[in-house]
């Protein structure tokens, strides 16, 4: 333990180095800096890397934001563009459409540039898009906003892979867990903020003529608000965000370091070569794609039980992501503090499964309040499996890059999501939300065998634990 601001070295004597950058163990002591000895390695964690953390959940919140904004409020934007509800759902869709192909050359280049490389494309392509759709808030202007949107939509792939990347390379072993679930966190909260925003700023009747000049003024504030905070949290990116530490913060990472160099399709063979990972794939995908779907399509569902109440469906979407940021950063604490990956996945993919059945049916009481209770059920657990996903993944298949396996994992979300958002957006007018929510809850139960037929193969943990050192010696 460290006390004091003391330095704890494992099997090793303090270097004795002072330097006093955010990034030298002086300035991350009171308890934030660590070093041990590896060898000609040494191991240790920076205060920047807080730093880090919170640039990304600012950028990865802003890029979320926009996935949903239009969908909320599909009952306006399509009365004002003159459009109808397929292709409002197409500024939600082509965030996973765009994704899917881009993976592959943005995992490659997040190998070979790095973290602050491609994080500053994303960010720059986050505030381009946006200030793009400033110029779309004229009535017959909708292609502009839809161009706006898939610039945005490109810049989520250097966004979903990240967060175990960034917690691999900057936290310890006893923090990754958690730092990958705060990475989580600002995409969800992004998306929090998009169920709640637009509705209060995009108001106004869209069957009078000064109701639709009142929709406007809404969307001008809203595209400008977004374009502006965009463009504050790039610069933030540019002065702050850095590559990797000096040293790197753990055994495992040191391990990977050392490694020999593999090219980034010899990883990719390896991934898909790899069983356990191969059933991950396509649970994650399920979960994912479900949570997409319903998302997308909340606002069409709740206003059929609850007409005109626009307002209170993007405080249910609210309610749907908020539980569901306490879920992944409480998932992430149970990680680091249990280790079982396999046992936690499981039990949360029950409970999706339990709590999307439970949705299907509270719908038919017409009350609030019980819909809003089970509405946060599944928030809870199925945005909480978002990080057990990724850190599941990056455990069983060590040693390769977790950009590589988290974005494979995300590109089959984006698969399943726009086959279940459109599948599901077509089921819902011809037969209905209950058939359509009780086919979402069958692809979960399907989900839930795949999981437990996953073993429990954890070679990160392994790592860490072969590389211990037998002396532990606090000074």
């Amino acid at each position: 333990m460290e006390k004091n601001g003391q330095v704890k070295v494992h099997g090793g004597v303090n270097d004795g180095s002072a330097a006093s950058s955010p990034l030298s163990p002086v300035a991350a002591s009171s308890g934030a800096a660590s070093s041990t000895d590896m060898g000609d390695m040494m191991t240790r964690v920076y205060a920047w890397r807080f730093v880090q953390l919170t640039l990304f959940i600012l950028y990865s919140m802003t890029n979320a934001f926009q996935w949903i904004e239009y969908s909320i409020i599909t009952n306006l934007v399509m009365k004002y563009y003159d459009i109808d509800e397929l292709t409002v759902n197409w500024t939600a869709v082509v965030y996973m459409v765009t994704y899917i192909p881009l993976i592959f050359p943005a995992s490659w280049l997040l190998e070979r540039r790095g973290l602050r490389f491609v994080v500053i494309l994303g960010a720059l392509g986050t505030c381009a898009g946006s200030w793009i759709k400033v110029l779309s808030v004229e009535r017959d202007r909708f292609v502009v906003c839809l161009v706006g949107q898939t610039v945005v939509a490109v810049s989520q792939i250097f966004i979903l892979s990240i967060p175990p990347r960034l917690a691999a390379v900057w936290f310890s072993a006893q923090e990754v867990s958690r730092a990958c679930s705060f990475g989580v966190f600002g995409n969800q909260l992004g998306i929090a903020l998009g169920f709640l925003i637009p509705p209060q700023v995009v108001t106004g009747s869209p069957d009078t003529a000064e109701g639709l000049e009142e929709i406007g003024r809404g969307l001008t504030i809203l595209c400008y608000g977004v374009a502006i905070f965009s463009s504050v949290v790039l610069i933030g990116i540019l002065f702050g965000f850095r590559d990797k530490p000096p040293r790197p913060p753990s055994r495992a990472q040191v391990s990977r370091e050392q490694a020999d160099p593999t090219g980034y399709w010899h990883s990719m063979r390896n991934l898909l070569r790899n069983g356990n990972y191969m059933l991950l794939l396509i649970t994650y995908g399920i979960n994912v794609g479900t949570f997409y779907a319903i998302s997308t399509l909340l606002n069409q569902v709740f206003l059929t039980y609850f007409k005109g109440q626009e307002t209170t469906a993007g405080w249910l979407g609210l309610s749907l992501v908020i539980s569901g940021m306490v879920g992944s950063v409480l998932c992430g604490i149970v990680l680091d503090e249990t280790h079982r990956y396999k046992e936690t996945t499981l039990v949360v993919y029950v409970f999706s499964l339990a709590g999307m059945v439970a949705y299907t049916y509270v719908l038919d009481t017409a009350m609030l309040w019980p819909v809003f209770f089970v509405t946060c059920l599944l928030g809870f657990f199925m945005t909480g499996y978002l990080p057990l996903g990724f850190e599941f993944a990056a455990e069983v298949t060590f040693p390769e890059p977790e950009g590589t396996s988290s974005g494979l994992l995300n590109a089959s979300a984006q698969v399943f999501g726009i086959l279940f958002t459109m599948v599901a957006g077509k089921m819902l007018v011809v037969y209905g939300d209950r058939t359509t929510n009780l086919a979402l809850s069958g692809a979960l139960l399907v989900g839930s065998i795949l999981t437990a037929l996953i073993r429990s193969d954890l070679r990160r943990r392994h790592a860490q634990l072969q590389s211990e050192p037998s002396a532990v010696v606090s000074t």
